[in-house]
């Protein structure tokens, strides 16, 4: 058996409130909406992950979800010009990734990281 796909789904009173943060701050597509869900997409191809792990690395809480992007100082940027309170400041970790941490409105830890080129 092959898996193909995972899919965060996450709970939120309004759809279009967390669907807009994503979008906003990720520059996601909508790609399907029925109204009660909303699925964003960048377009792009990732392989499929699942971490598992007691704490989040530099002494951070484990992020309910880690978003790998191309350039995580311009979302770090977007996140501040968006008025987002930022959790965990942008940082250089010694395990090579720059990253930082944000909660959507719904309360979930996001780790936006970005691993050097």
């Amino acid at each position: 058996m092959t898996v193909i796909r995972i899919v965060s789904n996450i709970a939120a009173t309004s759809v279009e409130e967390v669907s807009k943060f994503y979008a906003e701050l990720f520059e996601l597509d909508v790609v399907m909406d029925h109204g009660w869900i909303v699925t964003l997409a960048s377009g792009q191809a990732a392989q499929t992950q699942i971490s598992i792990a007691m704490e989040g690395g530099s002494g951070t809480a484990v992020p309910d979800l880690s978003i790998g992007v191309e350039d995580v100082d311009a979302v770090y940027q977007r996140a501040n010009s968006l008025g987002h309170t930022i959790e965990y400041e942008l940082t250089d970790e010694p395990w090579g990734v720059r990253r930082f941490y944000l909660f959507d409105p719904t309360g979930q830890l996001l780790n936006i990281l970005s691993h050097p080129r």
